[in-house]
């Protein structure tokens, strides 16, 4: 059962840590694989694996995905699990293990996170994105980084459900506050797709501690959001200063930049196969 006196707040803290995250993972090595003599035969400049968050799926990226793929570069943009942080990990780790040639980490919300963590021991990943994401240091949780700063308007617009089994509880955002939250800079009519098909995430399960941040040992960018309302930006920018990102923000955009100002991300993304090519 979810521990008596856990407040809504410390189970927000646990579905900010949750942001997005991941793919296809270590056990479809026969699919990677493929990508990888497809990507080879191409001759591509880089994978760009990207990493998507709670309350969101993979179409998430399908505004930067098209302008990435015209730029030469191989894309995947896996479904992520949303249960916690190292199980996450590892399963990008899998993925990441199986594709040839540089890589390039790109997470928004809680993916940064994820992306924060499976880079470790892959000496192809070249750079990290962090897109309006979490970008924690060794033992932190997305629940201590989210208490840092005051502005997300998350916690009084989740819906949270207890798992069947009763260990557990996942929270998902109110469909009817969905718009004013999440995606505010997004028109009604998208927003109102992404609530009724929006993944939750597990309450518990994502607030555990992080491990040794790879942005300690590779180059990373970030892109801040301006008006998330989310992540607060004050945030954003304290996680990027402390990571020594190099960063751009984007004023007026809300958590999903990545939807709403697609040109602005993939920028970063290629500036970051710039310098490290």
């Amino acid at each position: 059962m979810i521990p008596e006196g856990r407040s809504r707040r410390s189970m927000l803290g646990g579905l900010i840590a949750a942001g997005g995250a991941l793919t296809l993972g270590a056990a479809a090595t026969p699919a990677a694989a493929g990508t990888r003599a497809h990507a080879d035969r191409l001759g591509s400049k880089a994978t760009v694996v990207l990493v998507h968050g709670v309350f969101a799926d993979a179409s998430g990226w399908n505004a930067v995905t098209p302008r990435l793929l015209k730029a030469g570069h191989q894309v995947l943009a896996p479904a992520n699990p949303l249960r916690d942080p190292a199980g996450d990990a590892t399963y990008l780790s899998g993925i990441i293990a199986a594709l040839s040639g540089p890589v390039i980490l790109v997470g928004h919300s809680y993916g940064g996170e994820v992306i924060t963590n499976a880079a470790r021991g892959h000496d192809h990943v070249k750079a990290l994105v962090y897109v309006a994401a979490f970008a924690p240091d060794e033992g932190e949780s997305a629940l201590q980084l989210a208490g840092m700063f005051p502005g997300s308007m998350l916690e009084d617009a989740l819906v949270l459900r207890p798992l069947p089994d009763g260990t557990d509880a996942e929270g998902s955002i109110d469909p009817a506050k969905f718009h004013d939250v999440f995606a505010q800079d997004l028109p009604r009519a998208t927003t109102r797709v992404m609530a009724v098909s929006q993944r939750p995430g597990s309450v518990g399960g994502l607030s555990g501690p992080s491990g040794v941040p790879a942005w300690k040992s590779l180059p990373s960018w970030y892109v801040v959001a301006g008006a998330d309302r989310v992540i607060p930006p004050a945030l954003q920018r304290f996680m990027a200063g402390r990571a020594g990102s190099r960063t751009v923000e984007v004023k007026g955009a809300s958590h999903v930049v990545m939807m709403s100002r697609p040109d602005a991300v993939v920028r970063q993304i290629e500036a970051a196969y710039r310098a490290t090519r």
